[in-house]
């Protein structure tokens, strides 16, 4: 758990909601997916959150059958 009074970690994360929006007081959920070699593949704004798993697990299918150059 963090304390983000001044919101520098949610903004760095890139997880900061803009004020006025719906729960602006909370920050965004931000996934990460780190291939390998320790590089962020895919990011993901976690918003639906029935349906993150099978997205994460079909990007990392995909990147297995196609990884980046």
């Amino acid at each position: 758990m963090l304390s983000d009074a001044d919101h520098l970690v949610g903004r760095s994360y890139e997880a900061e909601r803009a004020p006025g929006e719906q729960y602006d007081q909370f920050p965004r959920r931000i996934a990460y997916l780190i291939d390998p070699s320790g590089t962020i593949a895919r990011s993901y704004d976690v918003s639906d959150v029935a349906g993150f798993a099978a997205k994460v697990l079909g990007d990392i299918a995909q990147l297995q059958e196609d990884p980046p150059t």
